[in-house]
């Protein structure tokens, strides 16, 4: 069907709203927070886009999906061939359409939004994912001829599977290889059940699997094999290197080394990739959250979803210590708004200086000291800076530090004549091309830029194909 709507009535239409759980149940259990839309809802949605004549929104897209199409494409109920265009270019649509921050994205630069609510096209990917799941009928995108070329995806997180995705549908023999036993990277270890839910990356694997992408788990890159033999010996043409950025960070401050201090990486790992949310069934070692006080230090997503989780463990009080003010805080805002609603408290212009443990050695409390905004800093954002005489304690039983991460050298350790910058992270001639010192190997995601979404990493991975297509089909350097 065509819509019948002028832009004049589709404009008065008001953006749909997505039904979540109530937070008075959520907050205790780990299923999806987001519900979905139903059909008709989805329907009402597609049928406020103005259809630009110049979308925006596609260019608003790390991966440019090619979003007034795939609208078009809901509006007639063709849903399955909406699946397969948006798979043309995004092969994870289901997870994007959960975790991606589409605010600052392809609605950031919708028309609509200047002047009315833009339109909800996360919402709209989802629904579609999720009518593949329901329906069973998988919109995969056509394969182009073998080409006979092998190419080595190293990772299997959003880069890596981004561009195992893009060169299959190009005709190459493509494997990804995870060190890891579950395929997903940062999906599966590091954004809980809640906001994402494990099944749904596992689903998004089978597609690929079924567009023709191999997956070896428990392969150590840099241990198990290394890029050398992989190129040398096992007969690969190239190589992309995405093993993300997956090192903790913590605040190097007294007492970080007491019992019931955690990094971010290894509470969400074990909650999440482990499955100590289902503990008894899973009796995997986390210390217990239950009736005790729990602070995460950060103000990020990652912090975000760790606090959400202590309080699905059964924290009595559940905190987040961010040393600039909310309208600085990194998180989305849909995140900070669902935390709020959970019982979250968010204390601002708050920094822990030290931790404080008792005579065992296990976390007592914090010693805080008060923050005040000065001048802009390298992120544009206004500096903290300590409020002299300001230190207080608070009362806490765990701790999770969640204040960024660094790269893993492992891989750029055991390949000499690849360079990386004084942080550690992987060297690419540009962020175009993203060609390494290596002849053949290539590099994008986290490893590269340092600690990002989602959907940036996925648009490194088109990126990366792109780059290495043209090498595997020319042999220029």
């Amino acid at each position: 069907m065509t819509n019948p709507l002028t832009p004049k009535e589709r404009v008065k239409i008001p953006r749909q709203r997505m039904p979540e759980q109530e937070p008075s149940g959520r907050r205790h259990n780990f299923q999806e927070v987001n519900l979905g839309l139903a059909a008709a809802v989805a329907a009402t949605e597609a049928s406020r886009c103005i259809e630009c004549a110049d979308p925006k929104c596609v260019k608003g897209c790390p991966v440019g999906v090619k979003v007034r199409e795939f609208v078009d494409l809901v509006l007639k109920e063709d849903y399955k061939a909406a699946a397969a265009k948006m798979r043309e270019d995004n092969v994870l649509p289901a997870v994007t359409g959960r975790v991606c921050p589409q605010e600052d994205q392809c609605e950031g630069a919708c028309v609509m939004g200047k002047k009315f609510d833009p339109l909800a096209i996360g919402y709209l990917e989802r629904f579609i994912a999720d009518w593949e799941a329901e329906s069973g009928e998988i919109g995969l995108p056509p394969r182009a001829p073998a080409t006979g070329k092998r190419v080595a995806c190293v990772g299997s997180g959003p880069a890596s599977l981004t561009t195992a995705g893009d060169l299959v549908q190009k005709g190459h023999d493509v494997t990804v290889f995870e060190a890891l036993h579950e395929v997903g990277g940062v999906l599966v270890y590091g954004i809980p059940e809640f906001r994402l839910p494990k099944d749904i990356v596992r689903r998004e694997v089978e597609n690929m699997r079924k567009m023709g992408v191999r997956f070896e788990t428990n392969v150590v890159v840099g241990r198990t094999v290394t890029i050398d033999e992989l190129m040398q010996q096992e007969g690969y043409d190239a190589v992309f290197v995405a093993t993300g950025a997956g090192l903790p960070r913590f605040l190097e401050v007294p007492g970080e080394n007491l019992n019931g201090v955690y990094s971010a990486n290894e509470f969400l790992s074990r909650v999440n990739l482990m499955k100590a949310y289902r503990f008894p069934e899973y009796d995997e070692p986390i210390y217990d959250c239950r009736g005790k006080n729990v602070a995460v230090i950060g103000g990020g997503n990652t912090a975000l979803d760790a606090i959400r989780t202590s309080l699905r463990l059964g924290a009595a009080k559940a905190m987040m210590l961010y040393r600039r003010s909310e309208a600085e805080m990194p998180g989305r805002a849909e995140e900070i708004h669902h935390a709020k609603d959970e019982g979250v408290e968010i204390h601002t212009l708050t920094h822990p200086v030290a931790f404080l443990g008792d005579e065992n050695g296990w976390l007592r409390g914090a010693r805080c000291i008060r923050m005040a905004l000065g001048e802009p800093d390298e992120s544009g954002r206004r500096r903290p800076v300590p409020v002299e005489g300001s230190e207080f304690e608070i009362a806490l039983d765990v701790a999770i530090v969640a204040v960024g991460t660094g790269p893993n050298p492992l891989v750029q350790s055991t390949t000499p004549d690849l360079a990386t910058n004084k942080k550690g992270y992987i060297a690419v001639a540009d962020q175009e091309t993203l060609r390494t010192s290596k002849k053949g190997v290539f590099a994008g995601g986290d490893i590269v830029t340092g600690a990002a979404t989602v959907i940036l990493a996925m648009g490194a991975g088109r990126k990366a194909a792109r780059s290495m297509h043209e090498y595997l089909c020319t042999g220029a350097w």
